[in-house]
């Protein structure tokens, strides 16, 4: 069969001048990750071609269409529909792709139309509110803020991230408010770096905890990992400081040192949000534990798959699943979906 492989790279994109944060490509992929899956793929027997994405993508499969789409792509820019982007070209030519589809990709990196589909399943979620990016250039004066705090019933400390992001972008050390007078200042800036709404929730303080799931009808779950700060701290925020630092910072605890009840809930939750969302072949979703319930934090369809440092891949690892496995369970779940919804794929 002969797979195509949707990326972006990361080492393709131009140079940060400063009028974007650092951390502006932080979901793309490596060039180690790129060539681990495609190793993977070809040791089943597959042919491999890069598709990237953007034109260069929308180029090659119109000239030479793959069997099938790998899609990893995360798309650029702030658009809240930039992940949906490859599966909707793939639909549009009658390509079959490995991955969930475009509403599914949508509403995920949607954290608001996420947290409220998910909550209607009576998942729990943390208490919060969006702010829009005002249609205005902000002229520095935030004594609207304080009173938008109190009205809106939240309980410091808070925590405030961009709405359409993923990868931890947008998340730092700063971006816990503690006090009413950091409320204004910590939004305006993520506005202004992130040019997108920005969402406000309570600050959970509890494990980091997040889960894989493969497959469809119904997805398994492949297992629950705790992340652990080496300091232990009330205040721990999985920023994106501490995923570049993650060997100095954090322990990856899988599975989960938890309570069996605890794990169940949390099991529970996850496929809950998994089939709620519509995801399909594999994801991973974050929660964080507040007095043994799970707080359901944001869903990833779109997983990182690096080899060494992504979260599902430790998190696979310490359930005895190396990379080769895990690569090849998410095409085997993929095609099997493909098959059953009546697509034919060739061997």
């Amino acid at each position: 069969m002969k797979i195509g492989l949707a990326f972006d790279l990361r080492a393709n994109q131009p140079p940060l001048d400063g009028s974007k944060p650092d951390d502006w490509y932080e979901e793309f992929d490596s060039a180690e990750t790129i060539a681990a899956i495609r190793r993977v793929l070809e040791s089943l027997g597959h042919t491999v071609m890069e598709l990237g994405n953007g034109r260069g993508l929308v180029e090659k499969l119109l000239q030479t269409p793959p069997d099938l789409v790998f899609n990893l792509a995360e798309g650029e820019g702030t658009s809240r529909s930039r992940e949906a982007r490859v599966p909707a070209v793939c639909e549009m030519l009658n390509i079959p792709y490995i991955g969930s589809d475009p509403l599914t990709l949508g509403a995920a990196l949607d954290k608001e139309v996420a947290r409220n589909l998910v909550e209607g399943q009576e998942v729990l979620v943390p208490e919060g509110i969006t702010l829009m990016f005002p249609e205005r250039e902000y002229d520095g004066d935030y004594a609207e803020f304080p009173p938008l705090l109190e009205e809106s019933g939240l309980s410091l400390p808070l925590i405030a991230k961009p709405a359409w992001e993923g990868s931890s972008k947008g998340i730092r050390k700063s971006s816990l408010i503690r006090t009413p007078e950091e409320f204004g200042p910590t939004v305006v800036a993520l506005w202004k770096q992130y040019s997108q709404p920005v969402m406000v929730e309570e600050f959970i303080a509890g494990d980091e905890i997040t889960v894989g799931l493969i497959g469809n009808n119904p997805p398994r779950v492949l297992g629950t990992m705790r992340i652990v700060p080496k300091e232990p701290t009330e205040e721990f925020i999985y920023s994106v400081e501490v995923k570049r630092d993650y060997l100095n910072q954090v322990n990856y605890e899988s599975p989960a040192n938890l309570p069996p009840d605890e794990i169940e809930a949390i099991e529970y939750a996850a496929t809950v949000a998994y089939e709620t969302l519509g995801c399909k072949d594999f994801a991973r979703l974050d929660f964080r534990l507040r007095d043994g319930l799970p707080y359901f934090i944001e869903a990833n369809p779109l997983p990182g798959l690096n080899p060494v440092t992504s979260d599902l891949v430790l998190l696979s690892k310490g359930y005895g699943i190396e990379f080769n496995e895990l690569i090849q369970g998410i095409l085997e779940a993929g095609i099997t979906r493909l098959l059953n919804e009546g697509i034919h794929i060739p061997e």
